[in-house]
């Protein structure tokens, strides 16, 4: 096995990279799973929130470089191009996900925690782009990612270095936005997930869309998203059911209609 999906509670998936032995190097195979997993969750309208996560003591050191030493230059580029895709379904997925960063994510295991909406790290969690080290750079969208997260000068500082950082510096720079114990990790991210998708999910979807159409178009335009957004859940169930139950001072349950 080399990836779990589960289901925590009705609302939320849980997908882990299950490579523990191999530090949660994404490899070919890894890779097919997870662009099959992605596929199928981008068209179902029942999950609210996903939590991406690592087996073991590693979130994911990025490739594997012992299957990349058998690759061709042509085999390598296919690998890089298919990883790309990926990380883009992932960063469109419609609902909100959950990088929780337990132990290494280095490379692109970092690149692929930032494809996500939010990144909760544990205390003890290694983080860094390291690709110049190994002669290559970050090739799955990693110098643009972390650029429009937190900078160019700092993210030129982390690439330009390879450094290794902590958990804790990688919430000062703004590339996670909670640090946590590590027993406590999966909890957080459950929390953050609950918290998300006890909210009407077509609201959320709608949110999510016009606040990632913000990051790549002026203002103007960007209202125009948003409003076009907005109208989407005038005529829900959702949004009749929390009027109702604002009025019947009750929490709205909420079914995504």
């Amino acid at each position: 096995m080399s990836l779990a999906v589960s289901r925590p509670d009705a609302h939320t998936v849980r997908i882990q990279l299950d490579r523990p032995d191999a530090l949660n190097a994404m490899s070919r195979e890894l890779l097919g799973k997870l662009e099959t997993t992605i596929r199928d969750l981008s068209l179902d309208t029942t999950v609210r929130a996903m939590i991406l996560t690592g087996t073991g003591r590693s979130f994911s050191t990025g490739a594997d470089l012992k299957e990349r030493a058998t690759m061709n230059p042509t085999e390598v580029r296919d690998f890089l191009n298919r990883i790309g895709v990926l990380f883009a379904a992932i960063e469109a997925l419609p609902f909100p996900t959950i990088c929780a960063i337990n132990g290494f994510a280095f490379g692109g295991g970092l690149e692929l925690a930032l494809t996500c909406d939010f990144r909760l790290a544990a205390s003890d969690a290694t983080l860094g782009l390291t690709e110049t080290s190994l002669g290559i750079i970050p090739g799955a969208g990693g110098t643009q990612r972390l650029t429009k997260l937190i900078g160019a000068a700092k993210s030129k500082l982390l690439v330009f270095t390879a450094r290794k950082i902590s958990a804790s510096d990688a919430l000062k720079l703004g590339i996670v936005e909670e640090v946590v114990e590590p027993n406590d990790l999966d909890a957080a991210a459950l929390r953050l997930a609950g918290e998300i998708a006890k909210n009407a999910p077509i609201a959320v979807r709608q949110a999510k869309f016009a606040i990632n159409a913000a990051a790549s178009v002026d203002l103007a335009t960007g209202l125009t998203v948003e409003r076009n957004a907005y109208e989407i859940t005038i005529p829900t169930k959702d949004r009749v059911e929390a009027l109702q139950a604002f009025r019947e001072k009750r929490k709205p349950q909420f079914t995504g209609e």
